[in-house]
């Protein structure tokens, strides 16, 4: 699913049951969309670990805020989540 095609959530209730929990850095958060961006970033096939942190943080920062400080926090937590994403495939 491409970032442009990806339909936004059309009401509260919808948004609730697109967010997903992981763990960032030993606390839990909710991450709105994060199925939808996993799966785009999976079928993007990009090159390299980098590439594909930048693209994750992209895509989630479109939904949910994320500090500076806490950014190579949440890329390792994103990176563990694709692979797990790409392993289940």
């Amino acid at each position: 699913m491409e970032t442009e095609k990806r339909e936004k959530p059309c009401c509260a209730a919808e948004a609730l049951r697109r967010v997903r929990r992981i763990d960032v850095g030993g606390v839990v958060v909710g991450l709105a969309m994060l199925d939808d961006i996993l799966a785009d970033t999976v079928a993007r096939n990009l090159p390299g670990e980098t590439a594909i942190g930048d693209e994750l943080i992209k895509q989630v920062k479109i939904y949910n805020y994320i500090p500076k400080e806490a950014e190579p926090l949440y890329r390792a937590a994103l990176l563990c989540e694709y692979q797990n994403e790409v392993t289940k495939r």
